[in-house]
């Protein structure tokens, strides 16, 4: 090859390589600012889910109460699965404790395709559970996210026994432990029923996590079109009790 030639295909390679990855910036951009996707030009397949934040923390509230009542409507999962097959549009996100005595879903009484739900023992937003609000809100326009703890949390109370014992419980538990640590210790310096104290902290503390995760939710909040807030479920009524909405 003459030397002509190979300058020229360098300058081709460098532009076609300047333009692949204008073009990948342009692409990711796009996604982490909520922009246009290919599957968003379709209209969802449950418009009733298109709520502003307000209205999907009332629909929330309503499904808790009838829960409560006794009183849940009864779902079609048949025709919810083949209208959800080709896609889904959560009028909800929840973060939850994996707690088996806790089921978003039931405490709200929604159907298939209404909360996109993260669990976790204790209730807390590590990176991925982050990632994963952040794909609820910027893909799936999740208006709305609930951290969800509850009464007698286990996750929480093994973190006070930790810390208090000095003493770090076997395997990956710790993992949990220094998530929660931060509210266990503040409810231990306040006072009073600490395990009560702890688990509300807890949930304080991870609606500031995901109210300030940058750059998605943050900005999401900013804008209008995300709320996060928090809540507690009572084990022997069902009842979330909300806080955390200022």
């Amino acid at each position: 090859m003459c030397e002509r030639c190979a300058r020229d295909g360098d300058i081709r390679n460098g532009t076609s390589r300047r333009s692949l990855l204008s073009l990948g910036g342009a692409a990711l951009g796009m996604i982490l600012s909520g922009g246009v996707l290919a599957k968003e030009t379709k209209a969802p397949p449950k418009p009733q889910n298109v709520l502003s934040p307000d209205a999907s923390l009332k629909r929330l509230v309503e499904g808790n109460a009838r829960y409560v009542d006794g009183v849940s409507r009864r779902h079609d999962f048949k025709h919810e699965r083949e209208a959800l097959a080709g896609g889904q549009n959560p009028f909800a996100a929840v973060l939850s404790c994996a707690d088996s005595r806790i089921a978003p879903e039931y405490a709200f009484d929604t159907g298939r395709g209404d909360l996109f739900v993260c669990r976790v023992a204790g209730n807390f937003a590590g990176t991925e559970t982050i990632a994963s609000m952040e794909y609820a809100v910027a893909v799936l326009n999740a208006p709305l996210i609930l951290v969800l703890g509850h009464d007698a949390c286990g996750a929480v109370d093994a973190t006070l026994k930790a810390i208090k014992d000095d003493k770090q419980p076997p395997g990956h538990i710790p993992s949990l432990v220094d998530a929660i640590a931060p509210a266990a210790k503040a409810a231990m310096q306040k006072g009073g029923e600490v395990l009560d104290n702890a688990i509300r902290q807890n949930v304080i503390d991870n609606v500031a996590k995901l109210k300030s995760a940058a750059p998605i939710l943050n900005a999401a909040v900013e804008q209008g079109k995300l709320k996060v807030v928090g809540g507690i479920y009572r084990l022997a009524t069902g009842t979330v009790d909300l806080i955390g909405q200022a």
